[in-house]
């Protein structure tokens, strides 16, 4: 492995934490209704569970409702039953083969507690990004062991991964300090 491989690895990898990151906080729900909210709800479908937007359509109706039109009739029940047990905190109301999930507006308490959950999940991010920083050291350190590179370029390297860390540690603050935004506008 090369100089250039060990810090394109790491920085392909590091973005990769940043876009678990983004998937992560599109979960987080703010108020507003967008049809990504209901991506990880899964329901029993033939005996085997799949994403409610493999068994119908999720549209959003205004700013705080969302439509879930099922294809099967029969699957109305299912669908709204996993919608009301999912972790979302969402009452569905069933009409036929449509469903409306009402966004019920956050309390203060209820914004505290997702701003906390923005901060862990940002802190997670920012220990896979370390983690990632020390594997590429390491592997630096087993060039210099092995004399493939001298002990200068490992120290610019390190100095290069470290730079690369900084600014995705600064990217990862960044989304979360947004996000909080987002969740503490009323």
């Amino acid at each position: 492995m090369s100089l250039i491989e060990v810090r394109k690895s790491a920085e392909t990898r590091m973005g990769k934490s940043i876009e678990s990151l983004k998937s992560g906080l599109a979960k987080i729900r703010t108020g507003r209704a967008h049809a990504g909210l209901l991506d990880h709800v899964l329901v029993e479908y033939y005996g085997s569970p799949v994403p409610v937007s493999q068994v119908a359509n999720i549209n959003l109706i205004d700013a705080r409702t969302i439509s879930v039109q099922v294809w099967e009739k029969s699957m109305a029940g299912p669908v709204e039953k996993a919608i009301r047990d999912s972790d979302l905190g969402l009452n569905p109301i069933a009409m036929g083969e449509n469903i409306r999930v009402p966004m019920p507006a956050l309390t203060e308490e209820r914004r505290r507690d997702l701003t906390k959950v923005v901060r862990t999940e940002g802190e997670d991010a920012k220990i896979a990004i370390r983690n990632l920083r020390r594997d590429a050291n390491d592997a630096l350190k087993k060039m210099v062991k092995e004399k493939e590179i001298s002990e200068d370029d490992e120290r610019r390297m390190q100095d290069d991964i470290q730079k690369l860390t900084d600014r995705h540690v600064a990217e990862v603050d960044k989304l979360v300090s947004q996000k909080e935004a987002e969740i503490m506008t009323v």
